[in-house]
């Protein structure tokens, strides 16, 4: 279905054939060579760099080889001229009959249209969110997990098989913490006030409902009891609590993720101490004292020795501590024991989803998992940076639920999942990104969601329009694959198709790039395009879309209407987000 790709194979093929009788040298380098949209339509359909590749490798003229590509190129049924430009460029015309059997592609697929198979029979393992599961979710947790979610639809899409995963870190300090956070607003309930509010302390009122319900639960039971009883119990019983907030919150955004794996299920299973044991028999433990570097202190640093991982060896900065200097594994160790978890599970394929505060921690990650696996793994690492919420340009205020935030229901609960999903894909996931929740809620151009919700809505309205005026007439997918569509011949209208033809080498790219806001940029640019077209009918009623006394007219109008709802529908799917039939103030 990519016209790219299989022109791409094409020229390919033309310069294998050119070898073979010995037009051009057997060493001609042809794996760098594409075919792209050129950056301006007088530029024809297609450009490609091939006789400035080839020119490079064989030390010739780029415009000499240029002439004899194009004089095989132009023998192709669907080309229509081959015009070489600036130092070599081939710019390619296509017929237009091949941009009407891409919509007719486009009618006869369905939402299928753009799928592709360039992961088949891959597996792929993505983790998201993973927050720890200390109170609610907020704003720059929405970012990493609708950048996960999308991520993972668009794997699927091309055919991986993806394993959408959740990391559960409740084996750490912070556990402790939110325990005894937990206990002393459970003593609060209880009236009891001689328990000292403990260093840490987490705030919001979601711990002083979840007292509530251990007052309930319990009664008294804890009051009289030492630490070391109830400490494990409610750090167990407040995870719990908390991951089923986190999972609501997660449902409430729309996002999936099928597998759940607990930190503490990790270090109990051995995996920490089979992590050890690989490496000191690959050589790569030792007993050492780390220097601090200028200025500061790396985490884990102790000037005494420590049990060190050669990271460095792997492309690591400095190595690294395993070990504290009482005896405890460092949070490291237990993330190289899940990422063997991972590994033994069958994973080759890793994309870890973090938030921009991790940067530092990725060299250390990836040189562990590359010892363990004897560099079988590819683990790509995916930073989200900083969502700033906004409201007309100003601050927005914290939540009273989360002491210090904005939790991700109450974003939902004011804009809607939908407007939530499209704006944290506005901006490429390692850039700042500005939510102001007061355009959000317009219904206007500075609205991303409601833009292109409004062009799918508007492609709804076109037929319905058009089965007004034509009672007698269906307007289904099947009968307008029959449509004449030479009649579209219109700038505008081949302009369109075009672009709705580029969506699966959109796919690919995004897929290939790991770069889901690809989806959501290509999908406001055919809605631009769409409302452009429609705008004219305004000006020139030879643009409607439906002519009441030419049906044939407005089949091949509505084929183009159909291909563009079609491909829209797609693109919002795979974010996540509905396709409006009807936008309601």
């Amino acid at each position: 279905m990519n016209i790219y790709n299989d022109f791409n194979a094409f020229i390919k093929t033309v310069i294998e054939e050119l070898q073979s009788i010995d037009k051009l040298p057997p060493d001609s380098l042809i794996d760098n060579i594409s075919v792209d949209p050129p950056r301006q339509t007088t530029h024809g359909d297609l450009a490609c760099n091939a006789a400035m590749v080839l020119a490079k490798k064989l030390k010739q003229d780029p415009i000499s080889i240029a002439k004899v590509l194009s004089e095989r190129i132009i023998s192709h049924p669907d080309v229509e001229k081959v015009d070489i430009a600036g130092p070599g460029f081939l710019n390619i015309t296509l017929k237009r009959t091949v941009w009407h059997d891409q919509l007719r592609k486009v009618l006869i697929a369905g939402e299928s249209f753009g799928d592709s198979e360039i992961g088949r029979g891959k597996s792929i393992n993505v983790e998201y969110v993973s927050a720890n599961p200390t109170g609610p979710l907020h704003v720059g947790h929405a970012r990493g997990a609708v950048f996960g979610d999308v991520l993972s639809s668009l794997l699927a899409k091309t055919g991986y098989s993806v394993t959408r995963e959740y990391y559960i870190n409740d084996a750490g300090a912070q556990i402790d913490i939110l325990a005894r956070s937990l206990y002393w607003r459970y003593c609060e309930k209880l009236g009891q006030e001689n328990y000292e509010k403990p260093d840490g302390f987490y705030p919001g009122e979601y711990l002083v409902d979840l007292a509530a319900k251990l007052v309930i639960k319990d009664q008294k039971h804890w009051l009289d009891k030492s630490e070391s009883e109830w400490l494990p119990k409610l750090s167990s019983y407040a995870v719990d609590e908390m991951m089923k907030l986190i999972r609501q919150d997660l449902s409430d955004l729309g996002v999936e993720q099928s597998t759940f794996i607990s930190e503490k299920s990790i270090v109990e299973s051995g995996m920490v101490e089979t992590v050890l044991n690989m490496l000191s028999e690959n050589g790569l433990i030792y007993t050492g004292v780390l220097d601090p570097p200028k200025g500061m202190k790396p985490e884990n640093w102790e000037e005494r020795p420590q049990t060190l991982f050669r990271s460095t060896a792997f492309g690591d900065d400095i190595d690294r501590p395993l070990k504290k200097s009482d005896d405890s594994w460092t949070y490291f160790a237990s993330d190289l024991a899940y990422h063997l978890d991972k590994y033994k599970r069958g994973f080759t394929n890793l994309v870890n989803v973090w938030g921009a505060d991790h940067g530092g921690y990725i060299k250390r990650v990836q040189a562990g998992v590359s010892a363990l696996t004897e560099g079988n793994v590819k683990l790509d690492v995916k930073l989200c940076q900083l969502v700033r919420l906004l409201e007309n340009g100003e601050a927005a205020k914290m939540s009273k639920r989360a002491g210090t935030y904005v939790t991700i229901s109450e974003l939902v609960d004011s804009v809607g999942r939908d407007v939530v999903r499209f704006i944290m894909l506005t901006r490429k996931n390692d850039a700042q990104l500005d939510f102001d929740i007061i355009k959000a809620q317009e219904q206007s151009r500075d609205n991303p969601v409601f833009y292109v919700q409004y062009a799918h809505a508007r492609s709804c309205s076109v037929v319905r329009m058009a089965k007004d005026a034509f009672n007698d007439q269906s307007f289904d997918y099947k009968s307008l694959q029959k449509s004449d569509l030479s009649l579209l011949s219109g700038f505008d209208e081949l302009a369109l198709i075009k672009l709705i033809a580029l969506w699966p080498r959109v796919v690919e790219m995004a897929s290939e790039a790991q770069e889901p806001h690809r989806i959501a940029f290509y999908l406001n640019d055919l809605a631009s395009s769409f409302h452009s077209l429609w705008s004219k009918v305004r000006e020139d009623e030879s643009f409607r879309f439906v002519v009441t006394d030419d049906l044939e007219l407005t089949q091949a109008r509505l084929s183009l209407v159909c291909g563009l709802r079609t491909v829209i529908s797609s693109g919002l799917k795979v974010l996540g987000v509905e396709p409006v039939e009807e936008l309601r103030g």
